[in-house]
């Protein structure tokens, strides 16, 4: 099993930035996929940005060129460096990794507690 722990969120003002953290721990082989959502009061959860094992991203138009998804193997600790940070930023950010099962037999999803981020105008 994978527990994964987030940290990170926090208040801050319009245009300025929060790093996001997610670390991974437990009895796995490894992990493939990790990724970055977020649920915003009264909407869906969305995809904010992903990361695969061979570090190909994707992120959410309306972050682009502002976030950055980032991961430390070693440490097994994924990252979600946000700049330029707007109002509408504001939701509770979930990490979601894709993990392998020490044998390799099969795969998993772990989702974390989620942290809240609030961005004010």
């Amino acid at each position: 099993q994978v527990q994964l722990v987030e940290s990170g969120g926090g208040l801050v003002q319009a245009g300025e930035s929060l790093r996001l953290s997610c670390a991974a721990s437990g009895r796995f082989r490894g992990i493939n996929s990790m990724g970055w959502y977020r649920r915003a009061p009264g909407k869906e959860r969305e995809l904010v940005a992903s990361l695969t094992s061979g570090s190909s991203t994707n992120y959410a138009d309306s972050v682009k060129g502002r976030f950055t998804i980032s991961r430390d193997n070693a440490k097994n600790t994924m990252y979600l460096q946000m700049n330029s940070l707007k109002p509408e930023d504001t939701a509770v950010y979930y990490c979601l990794a894709n993990w392998l099962s020490r044998d390799g037999s099969r795969s998993f999803d772990t989702w974390g507690q989620g942290t809240q981020v609030t961005v004010s105008a």
